[in-house]
């Protein structure tokens, strides 16, 4: 369980970046690179792995993994569908009831 006081540490693409460069080069564990740079070891591993991701080399089990653009393109697809929609039933809502107003009190006559 999380410690509800304990604030979320946020790394930059920059730091990312310079850590998993350790983990690569060095040829560490990402165990062990997180251990030595003081970061969470299941940070670190994901961050290798989207690494690799992005340089066309997945692992077997990643083979249709998303790069990063392409996520951060299906997030911003996602959002926009999502207003569309919201957009959409608006007007729905607005004619249907536009046309209730135009309707006379006896129906269609």
């Amino acid at each position: 369980m999380t410690n509800p006081t304990r604030s979320r540490r946020r790394f930059t693409a920059q730091q990312k970046f310079e850590a998993v460069e350790v983990c690569l080069s060095e040829g560490l564990s990402c165990h062990a690179a997180a251990e030595r740079l003081g970061l969470p070891g299941r940070c670190l591993a994901r961050w290798a792995r989207q690494a690799r991701i992005d340089q066309g080399q997945p692992s077997a089990g990643d083979q249709n993994a998303l790069t990063s653009d392409e996520g951060h393109e299906f997030a911003r697809l996602r959002k926009e569908n999502r207003e569309l929609r919201r957009e959409r039933d608006f007007f729905k809502l607005a004619s249907a009831h536009f046309a209730k107003e135009q309707l006379s009190p006896k129906g269609f006559a």
